[in-house]
């Protein structure tokens, strides 16, 4: 394949103009990202803190929920299936996922909290997180009963992501369910995976995994500081899985994205300046979703997430992507130059 040559920037466009056609089926672990934001003016005299005058108050959706967000935001359908506690917090997201115009199926639990994740910023620095969850797996009727949801979405979606944060939604039981469900569906349907590496075991046979590099090393327990150490870490990670490709997320440095064992193509990144990696990953997989619901070429979709991760992480919190802004940065930032990986 002459990748570079199939990758201008009117053919990207192209395609961004078939995502409304799109719909994708996200399941996993939602969650609310609280953002405390406000300025720290001393330091606490109770303890070596700085202490925080909060003047706003900020609630998106996060975890599965932002893959959602990013796919509606690009004009294109999401659904999302979950688990919410029966609290404030639950009530809180769904009011979050209809402003944001994302059909959804929670499964309302009683025995454990809507996962929330506040953040403390003080001049766009971020002082503290805490966490409020239950990670602990979920009950075997209830991963039924999250099965169930995802099937009667399953005949109209034309992609499926599976959004792992550890939150105890993926298990065994689970990805075998998804995929018995997948296969009688007679109909080839693409399944994305962004993984954690506790789980890593569970994605055989998907479609495309797309870990970061801590991640990638994790799961295969091999180094993955150089482009050699990267291309056999994710060769074992695709022999073991027998996964058809793997996208491996590198930070500043881009993306090595695995068409097969032995065809891997590297692309530096676009971002002019970082501010806050939250949800980037979110991002890569939403586009890369959209782009396989599209039939898109696995380098030229894998490009478009590339632009897309490097206008949200030049944004404070996680962020998605307008339409509008990434045509103006597939116009107005030089094509990465693509290059291939020896194997």
């Amino acid at each position: 394949m002459a990748a570079q040559e199939n990758l201008n920037p009117s053919r990207l466009i192209d395609s961004l103009e078939h995502f409304p056609k799109a719909r994708i089926l996200i399941i996993g672990d939602a969650m609310i990202d609280e953002y405390l934001t406000g300025d720290a003016y001393r330091i606490s005299p109770e303890a070596p803190v700085p202490v925080v005058h909060i003047e706003n108050e900020r609630y998106l959706v996060g975890g599965a929920g932002n893959v959602a967000r990013n796919i509606t935001a690009l004009g294109a359908q999401a659904v999302l299936v979950g688990v919410r506690g029966s609290d404030a917090a639950g009530r809180k997201l769904e009011r979050c996922l209809h402003e944001d115009r994302i059909n959804f199926s929670l499964l309302t639990l009683q025995s454990r909290p809507t996962t929330v994740k506040t953040r403390i910023l003080a001049r766009q620095q971020q002082v503290l997180r805490f966490d409020k969850e239950d990670a602990s797996a979920l009950e075997l009727g209830d991963t039924d009963a999250i099965l169930a949801l995802a099937g009667e979405h399953l005949p109209d979606c034309d992609a499926v992501v599976v959004s792992d944060y550890g939150k105890g939604l993926v298990s065994q039981r689970f990805m075998k369910g998804l995929q018995e469900r997948l296969e009688a569906s007679g109909r080839t349907v693409p399944l994305l995976v962004d993984p954690k590496p506790q789980n890593f075991s569970l994605y055989q046979g998907v479609t495309i995994l797309t870990p970061n590099a801590k991640e990638t090393s994790e799961s295969i327990h091999l180094p993955t500081k150089t482009p050699e150490e990267l291309v056999r870490a994710g060769q074992a990670i695709m022999e073991q899985l027998q996964c058809r490709h793997l996208l491996t997320t590198l930070g500043s440095k881009g993306m090595a994205v695995f068409e097969s064992r032995d065809s891997i193509w590297h692309i530096p990144t676009t971002a002019k300046q970082v501010f806050d990696v939250t949800g980037a990953g979110d991002t890569v997989i939403a586009v890369l979703a959209l782009g396989f619901a599209l039939n898109l070429p696995l380098v030229q979709a894998c490009l478009l997430a590339n632009y897309a991760a490097g206008i949200v992480v030049a944004q404070v919190g996680a962020g998605a992507v307008s339409p509008h802004q990434l045509i103006q940065a597939v116009t107005s930032l030089p094509i990465p130059k693509v290059a291939r990986w020896n194997t």
